[in-house]
């Protein structure tokens, strides 16, 4: 069984790769998990952050965003002292932030995914790619979203963490085309 080179030996990468990446994703509270941990990637390497993944459930409780979006000074303060998340401010405040905007997108549009998704049109865009160096950082449709997140004042979704944003929430299918997860999705 091939899989994509990036998702190495460790088991956790693995499984992350066989079953979760570029699995389209219609949850709101997923889509926030996502949106938060790609945020909290920014300048590190993803697998950081995927080590750290149940602290930051705990932490930012269970990824709802209707609690995240009420977190005070008080649990801030908590936050950058928890060892399970990246304890980095900026990060943290981004997080709370985007909750609130997430909020506000939800009652706009009715729910989060029907605003996200319609960067590709309502489907993945399925990719052809048959080596890693053909993987852009990001896209048009990146581009666009990135965007429109800033203008609803939205912090840490530049067009890269947008573009990864795509691929982990099956918004795109950029799994190679030799890796038996291609044809599945």
């Amino acid at each position: 069984m091939r899989r994509c080179e990036w998702s190495g030996q460790d088991p956790l990468y693995i499984r992350y790769h066989d079953t979760e990446w570029g699995v389209p994703v219609h949850d709101d509270r997923k889509i926030f998990e996502f949106l938060v941990l790609e945020g909290a990637q920014a300048g590190l390497r993803w697998f950081t952050v995927l080590k750290r993944r149940e602290g930051y459930r705990r932490a930012f409780a269970g990824f709802a965003p209707e609690r995240v979006a009420e977190f005070n000074s008080r649990r801030i303060k908590e936050l950058l002292g928890n060892p399970g998340i990246i304890r980095n401010r900026l990060k943290v405040l981004s997080a709370i932030n985007n909750a609130r905007r997430f909020l506000e997108v939800q009652r706009e549009f009715g729910s989060f995914d029907s605003y996200v998704w319609g960067f590709v049109g309502g489907k993945p865009k399925r990719n052809r790619w048959t080596d890693l160096k053909q993987l852009p950082a990001r896209t048009r449709e990146s581009d666009a979203m990135s965007k429109d997140l800033v203008k609803r004042g939205f912090s840490f979704v530049g067009s890269t963490i947008c573009y990864a944003h795509m691929q982990a929430t099956g918004m795109v299918n950029d799994h190679m085309e030799y890796c038996f997860r291609y044809r599945q999705l």
